[in-house]
């Protein structure tokens, strides 16, 4: 008679093995989510997201077992991103580093600025093709016009969304914090705006 399969063992450091979880998981996200950051850069944020203030470079590489080459190059890239900032304690002689507010607060707010700037992008590109195409004639031309156009369109009402209904602001976003001072009817019109719009209100 076969035996049942064995349940799998329980972790011998259940408080190692949920951090060593949320430094894969949110490292993932973060990698997924803005380019030219690692999944390293991920785990920085989740290892900043669990300490109880600032850590120095040298606390992140003894944690994360990576280089210091390695770290400083993420950390840089989640500066420039809006997401981590340098701290310099009195007396201190190095920076030590920290996350630019809650988390996930502050990645919802880079990632919104990022797509603020793909948007503000590939509009200026969409403007400097039609520009380059000027009036040349010709099928392809036409072509070519026609799809600038219609792309210049979508980016600018995509502009004008962001205008409207997102706060143009360079800092964490509370989304929870939005969400609960909602009204729940408003919410829920909202909702069926947005079901109807895309095709899903039945």
């Amino acid at each position: 008679m076969p035996r049942a399969p064995r349940a799998p063992l329980a972790p011998a450091d259940p408080v190692a093995a949920a951090r060593h979880a949320l430094l894969e998981g949110v490292g993932a996200e973060i990698a997924a989510s803005f380019p030219g950051i690692t999944r390293l850069g991920g785990q920085v944020v989740a290892a900043l997201y669990l300490a109880e203030g600032p850590r120095s470079m040298d606390a992140l590489v003894g944690e994360l077992g990576r280089s210091k080459s390695n770290v400083f190059g993420n950390l840089r890239a989640l500066e420039a991103a809006g997401i981590v900032e340098r701290r310099r304690e009195a007396g201190a002689r190095h920076d030590a580093w920290a996350l630019r507010g809650a988390y996930p607060d502050v990645i919802v707010g880079a990632y919104l600025s990022r797509l603020r700037r793909v948007v503000a992008d590939k509009r200026a590109l969409v403007d400097r093709a039609r520009s380059l195409l000027g009036e040349a004639p010709g099928d392809e031309a036409d072509a070519l016009r026609r799809r600038l156009d219609d792309l210049g369109r979508k980016y600018a009402l995509f502009a004008e969304v962001f205008a409207r209904l997102l706060p143009a602001v360079d800092q964490p976003i509370d989304l929870e914090r939005f969400l609960r001072r909602m009204p729940a009817t408003v919410l829920t019109s909202v909702a069926g705006v947005v079901r109807r719009a895309m095709g899903l209100a039945r």
